[in-house]
């Protein structure tokens, strides 16, 4: 069973090395000493969500407060390329379930985007509450990923600030259900192993509400850079759709493998 992941501050690692003693402490903590009843002598791992992650072993456990004598210190790089789902605001937390999902994915970051047909507003309040609440879904899906980088959840986007994201993207796709272009045959243009340069900027998957992507929207995307892709056969969910194409690209792009690359 792998060992427990829990995140510390950004630098909280800086100069971490083997033999020496890391803190968790405050949720954190708490949740590793209350709720996973970590005890002396057990492994765990802590990272700081930008690439960092220190293995060790608990030496205290008290309250909520966590000790673990550092084993070893691994920086993990950013892998080829930078893959960004737009989820488009949907009803009954589908897009939160779109962008769990996609953090378990390997997604690296998730833009929220508030479509014409989107049911779901973000306003005001409102607004903060929601990407706060996205946020935290993808900090938890991240620790059960066991991911030392925790995906950014940017705040979100109209149509205009959306097309000037994709006229700055090496790649945007749109995932709709008339495109004549499948996405595995667009991703196979910007592979790696296809001969592109060091596989440098950002990816876009582009997910539409319930009601689907209206044609000006369409349009507006197109001219700004973006292309359409298929999926499949299948109409797709919005909480699946971006999920889908994840999968996709982390096997094509070549994510899926083992931890070094292989």
């Amino acid at each position: 069973m792998s060992r427990p992941l829990f995140y510390v501050a950004p630098g909280a690692l800086d100069g971490a090395a083997p033999g020496s003693t890391m803190t968790v402490d405050g949720a954190e903590g708490r949740h590793a000493v209350a709720v996973r009843r970590l005890g002396v002598g057990e492994g765990v791992d802590v990272s700081d969500g930008a690439g960092t992650r220190a293995v060790g072993t608990v030496s205290r456990a008290e309250g909520s407060v966590l000790e673990a004598v550092i084993d070893s210190v691994d920086h993990e790089a950013r892998p080829p390329f930078r893959l960004v789902l737009v989820q488009a605001l949907a009803k009954g937390d589908r897009d939160e379930l779109a962008a769990e999902t996609a953090t378990e994915l390997g997604v690296d970051a998730v833009i929220p985007w508030q479509a014409e047909r989107s049911i779901v507003r973000w306003k005001g309040e409102r607004a903060d509450k929601a990407l706060a609440k996205w946020r935290s879904v993808v900090l938890a899906a991240a620790k059960q990923a066991r991911r030392a980088w925790v995906p950014a959840v940017e705040p979100a986007v109209d149509d205009a600030r959306l097309a000037e994201r994709i006229a700055q993207a090496r790649l945007a796709v749109v995932l709709h259900e008339e495109a004549s272009e499948s996405l595995a045959g667009i991703l196979r243009g910007v592979a790696p192993e296809d001969g592109v340069d060091s596989g440098e900027g950002e990816v876009l998957f582009i997910v539409g509400p319930e009601g689907g992507i209206s044609p000006a929207e369409l349009e507006r995307f197109v001219l700004a850079g973006a292309r359409l892709a298929l999926l499949g056969p299948h109409v797709l969910r919005s909480s699946t759709a971006g999920p889908a194409a994840l999968a996709l690209a982390g096997e094509r792009l070549g994510r899926w493998g083992t931890r070094d690359g292989r």
